[in-house]
């Protein structure tokens, strides 16, 4: 099998991963993860959502959380923007990076956004239009590559559609979500041979959920087909709020575990990732999914 060198490493944690936790996580522990984040060796953390609190009250803080952390010159820290009212918010607070989302399926997208596909894409526009004239970089989430909890199994030449569209905004790069985490690698395979047809693989990301533990088998498939970039939360923090049933990404320090032994670089500390996993552990008072973070534990307690 041939491999990529290096590959880089999304954390979404404290977005992806801590919007889908009940318990309010107080603002100086949001800040203190993410500062601990910063000194693993990452170079991208995506810190927040300037969605409206009523949506993610756990992310009502994300203007002070994004202002008050110790900011790395060699990461780049961003967060996901819905609207022109959010990026104002988020401009104001100095992110780095922009992110905007859609569903590539119209039923999570309706559920999610409120909005059919095709009304999405001139909202989304106004944002990367907004940011792209601050001067900001913009990355698209594309949620369902695979399934959907309401309309089945996604084609990939809808995929293809709706990245297209985003891309011709300017978007630099999409990350492609198997949000519900239903996807197997023969369908990652599909996925991805389409999407090289039409795009670079360097302008893709590959966003994994572990619902039904295929996330790293789908990660594989992703490497041997030149993926080299991917998202993922420390302790396998995650779900998603429109997919009932969705568990957490796949967990940075079981990728990072995966990748390092197959001698794939990263540039990012396992044990300091793990640590930070346990860390999140005692604030929610739960054992997460991570099987590294439960190595870790397990050492911590002997």
């Amino acid at each position: 099998m041939q491999l990529p060198k290096r590959v880089q490493i999304k954390e979404v944690g404290p977005r992806d991963g801590l919007q889908n936790e009940i318990m309010f996580i107080p603002t100086d522990a949001k800040i203190k993860l993410i500062n601990q984040l910063s000194d693993t060796g990452l170079n991208y953390i995506e810190v927040t959502s300037f969605v409206h609190p009523k949506w993610i009250p756990q992310l009502a803080d994300a203007a002070e959380v994004l202002k008050e952390i110790k900011r790395n010159t060699d990461i780049t820290y961003a967060a996901l923007v819905p609207n022109s009212k959010g990026l104002e918010r988020a401009l104001d607070a100095h992110v780095d990076e922009v992110s905007v989302f859609m569903s590539a399926s119209e039923g999570h997208n309706k559920s999610n956004i409120n909005k059919s596909i095709d009304e999405t894409f001139p909202v989304l526009k106004e944002v990367v239009d907004g940011a792209l004239a601050a001067g900001k970089r913009v990355r698209g989430y594309i949620s369902t590559v695979i399934s959907c909890p309401y309309d089945g199994y996604t084609k990939p030449e809808q995929v293809v559609y709706v990245a297209e569209r985003l891309f011709d905004m300017g978007i630099t790069e999409i990350s492609l979500g198997d949000t519900i985490g239903v996807g197997v690698p023969t369908q990652v395979d599909a996925l991805l041979q389409e999407m090289l047809h039409h795009f670079k693989a360097e302008q893709l990301a590959m966003h994994f959920h572990d619902t039904r533990g295929t996330a790293l088998a789908n990660v594989m498939t992703s490497l041997a087909n030149g993926i080299t970039k991917f998202d993922s939360a420390f302790g396998g923090l995650g779900g998603c709020p429109y997919a009932k049933g969705a568990s957490g990404n796949v967990a940075t320090e079981d990728l990072l575990y995966l990748l390092h032994e197959m001698g794939i670089e990263t540039g990012v500390n396992l044990k300091k990732i793990q640590q930070t996993a346990l860390s999140i552990e005692r604030i929610i008072g739960k054992n997460l999914s991570s099987k590294l973070a439960a190595i870790a534990r397990g050492e911590e307690e002997s």
